[in-house]
C-alpha cells in the first residue's frame, strides 16, 4: 500500500501512533477515484499533531494496518450511489455497518464497507470510526477530478476540521 503520510514513521513498525488520523483513500491515476487522496493532501497542511493525514492507494484490507493504534480514525473515499457526483455522505462506522449502497463496489479489491466489518470482527477498530463518502462520476485513467467532486473537496475538508477539533 502506498502511504504519503505526514508525520508516518516509515519503518518496519508501520505507522507512529497518534491520537486521530485521517486517512484519505483513492487511485490517483483514476479520475474522481481520487477524491479521498485530494482530500487528504487539502488537510496535511491545516491539521497539526496528534492528528496524522495518510493517503492509502492500495488494496482496503490493508486499512487494517493504518486505523491501529490510534482512538479516532477517519477516512475518504470515493462513493456510489443514487445521488448526484459531488453529493457528500458521513456514516459513524463505530456505530454500525456502513451503507453498501454507497460503497457497493471498489478499485481496491474489497471494498472499505468490508474492510471496515473485518476489522470491527477483528476488534480492530478505533473507538472512534467516522467515514465520509463522495459520490462520484468518472473512474477511467488519465481524468483529475470532474468540477462537482472538486467542489465538495473543500465542503469535506472544513468538515472534518471540525470533527478531529481543528
Amino acid at each position: 500500500m502506498k502511504m504519503s503520510p505526514a508525520g508516518i514513521d516509515h519503518g518496519q513498525a508501520g505507522p507512529a501512533l497518534a491520537a486521530t488520523r485521517i486517512i484519505g483513500i483513492g487511485n490517483g491515476l483514476r479520475g474522481d477515484d481520487a477524491v479521498g487522496l485530494v482530500v487528504a493532501r487539502r488537510l496535511r497542511d491545516l491539521v497539526s499533531p496528534p492528528v496524522q493525514v495518510v493517503e492509502a492507494e492500495g488494496p482496503c484490507l490493508d486499512l487494517l494496518e493504518l486505523i491501529g493504534g490510534v482512538k479516532k480514525v477517519v477516512l475518504v473515499d470515493a462513493a456510489g450511489g443514487p445521488g448526484p457526483e459531488g453529493r457528500i455522505h458521513r456514516f459513524d462506522a463505530t456505530a454500525g455497518p456502513i451503507g453498501r449502497e454507497v460503497f457497493p463496489t471498489s478499485t481496491h479489491a474489497i471494498g472499505l464497507a468490508e474492510a471496515i466489518e473485518i476489522g470491527r470482527a477483528l476488534g480492530r477498530l478505533p473507538a472512534v470510526t467516522l467515514v465520509y463518502g463522495i459520490e462520484i462520476g468518472t473512474a477511467s485513467i488519465g481524468n483529475g477530478l470532474s468540477p462537482a467532486v472538486s467542489a465538495a473537496v473543500e465542503e469535506v475538508a472544513v468538515r472534518i476540521l471540525r470533527e478531529v477539533g481543528e
